[in-house]
């Protein structure tokens, strides 16, 4: 289940700016051409999976922007794993892709693949960045267990369309002068089935699957962002006549945290001193991800210094290592004085001189530093 590296737009044989119904128009004919069950070529195999795993991408506005943005780093990194595909014939491949609604029919009886399903999970920051698991409740169409997903009721059968033959389609041939067209479409009388059913399992209506609540447990990773999927092959809707089950894309968004901020795989935050504080030195407790840790600030702290705790920022997701936690300084100056505390502080304006607010000469470089 390797992911390309081949550029999907190319793979397709499309332009970037391609719209939804050149995607779909360039895949079906590749399919139609390097299907194996068509093409004869030795690599047919692994360039049908190209193709497939290319309009997978290209397909959904949501992974396509991913995609144009980030290449298939930011397709690992936001989630994506191309589908197992497994060789059936192209009517299921095309069933598959452009096929049903979560209760529709296949054509014939084929197998149709199952709708996926979406969900959403909130968790903290401190969960994003330690890896969590969380049970997400979902609605999903299951195969129903009483007609085990034909939709006929136990002890009854389906006959074959008359109309139709039970291939489900009907074809219509025009002639002109321009030679013959032939014009297909779903048998209305079996609604593209085949078939016939006249005594329907009472549990599903027919459906052959039913809605049921489940609960799921999902694995959020260490250093996931924002807003990224997490998808979860095979836990969508069930598939119609024994079709392959769709996947599950759960949403992950993280609450804003009091005292942290998150920009990529760092980590900011202030330390707040008071006035005295900075002038004298202390030791300050800083939140961080790992719990609260004391900092010592030498005396002659300024506002706007920059601390760089290396390592205790976010994990790299599917990477290795941590970001740095940024420290800004905050000095706060008093706004109400008594009478005593200002006596005090004019006598120290009186006898204070400029060794007293000499500058570091390496703290700009410092600041640059830490910004970079």
């Amino acid at each position: 289940m390797a992911t390309i590296g081949r550029d999907y737009y190319e793979v397709l044989g499309v332009e970037r700016s391609a719209s939804e119904a050149e995607i779909k128009r360039a895949f079906r004919l590749l399919a139609r051409e390097l299907h194996p069950d068509v093409s004869n070529a030795p690599d047919a195999d692994e360039r049908f999976r190209e193709v497939v795993e290319a309009y997978e991408v290209l397909s959904k506005s949501e992974t396509r922007g991913l995609y144009d943005r980030f290449g298939h780093a930011g397709l690992r990194s936001g989630g994506f794993r191309p589908t197992p595909f497994d060789f059936g014939s192209l009517a299921d491949i095309f069933s598959a892709f452009f096929g049903d609604d979560v209760f529709g029919v296949a054509t014939g009886q084929r197998r149709a693949r199952g709708a996926d399903v979406a969900a959403e999970v909130e968790i903290e920051l401190e969960a994003a960045a330690a890896g969590v698991k969380r049970h997400v409740p979902i609605q999903v169409a299951l195969v129903c267990e009483e007609c085990g997903g034909d939709g006929i009721e136990p002890g009854h059968t389906a006959t074959t369309c008359e109309d139709c033959g039970g291939s489900g389609r009907l074809q219509h041939v025009a002639r002109t002068g321009f030679g013959e067209f032939i014009r297909s479409q779903a048998c209305p009388r079996c609604a593209g089935t085949g078939r016939i059913v006249e005594h329907p399992c009472r549990r599903c209506d027919g459906a052959g699957r039913v809605l049921e609540e489940r609960s799921l447990e999902i694995e959020i990773p260490p250093g996931i962002h924002d807003g990224q999927r997490i998808r979860v092959s095979g836990e969508g809707h069930a598939g119609a006549f024994g079709g392959q089950a769709g996947d599950l894309y759960v949403l992950v968004r993280i609450r804003p945290h009091e005292r942290l901020v998150r920009e990529g795989d760092d980590v900011f935050s202030t330390a707040d001193l008071t006035m005295t504080q900075a002038a004298l030195g202390a030791k300050v407790a800083v939140s961080t991800l790992d719990g609260e840790v004391e900092l010592d600030f030498e005396p002659g702290t300024q506002p706007g210094e920059i601390r760089v705790l290396r390592g205790r920022g976010m994990p790299v997701l599917q990477g290795f290592g941590r970001g740095d936690h940024r420290v800004l300084v905050n000095v706060a100056v008093p706004r109400k004085l008594t009478e005593e505390q200002r006596r005090l502080l004019d006598e120290f304006e009186l006898t204070a001189g400029d060794e007293n607010y000499r500058a570091d000469e390496g703290f700009f470089e410092k600041l640059k530093s830490a910004f970079r």
